[in-house]
């Protein structure tokens, strides 16, 4: 059941995060609650799946260098396979597609060497190709919407 403060949380903050030394304190003094409060809520939210992470979204090869790639993996070795690429620092994310490429993730590096040093490790540490799919055109989508939780 959420509380009133995490629908608060979720609806209020996925713009205009501040960026203060105490973050969750600022968000606590516009909610008219105690940091901890808030701290408390956010590992609520988080430990019952409503949320996976807080942080910045960075355009694409704004910072460093990225990449959307793709494998080909047999189903029986897909989560084995994913679990070892989700092991990689520079993997932010990855998820199944239905498709001959059902392996899909972000890589993202500090530089185009480092970017080509850990797709060369995947590739030898899985046996398994891996596909570039560069940026070509940046498209902004808004990640944040306003959610209906009026009706428990």
């Amino acid at each position: 059941m959420l509380t009133s403060l995490h629908k608060r949380l979720l609806n209020d903050f996925q713009h205009d995060f501040p960026l203060t030394e105490r973050p969750y304190q600022a968000i606590a003094d516009t909610l008219g609650v105690t940091e901890d409060d808030v701290i408390s809520a956010l590992n609520d939210l988080h430990d019952s799946h409503f949320i996976s992470r807080i942080g910045p979204v960075i355009p694409p090869n704004h910072i460093g260098v990225s990449t959307l790639a793709a494998m080909a993996v047999p189903e029986e070795r897909l989560q084995e396979v994913a679990d070892k690429i989700s092991a990689y620092a520079e993997v932010n994310h990855n998820y199944e597609r239905e498709h001959r490429f059902n392996l899909w993730f972000v890589i993202i590096a500090s530089d185009a060497a480092h970017l080509q040093d850990v797709i060369a490790s995947i590739e030898q540490e899985t046996a398994y190709k891996v596909m570039q799919l560069p940026l070509l055109d940046d498209f902004f989508i808004d990640l944040g919407f306003k959610l209906d939780l009026n009706n428990d």
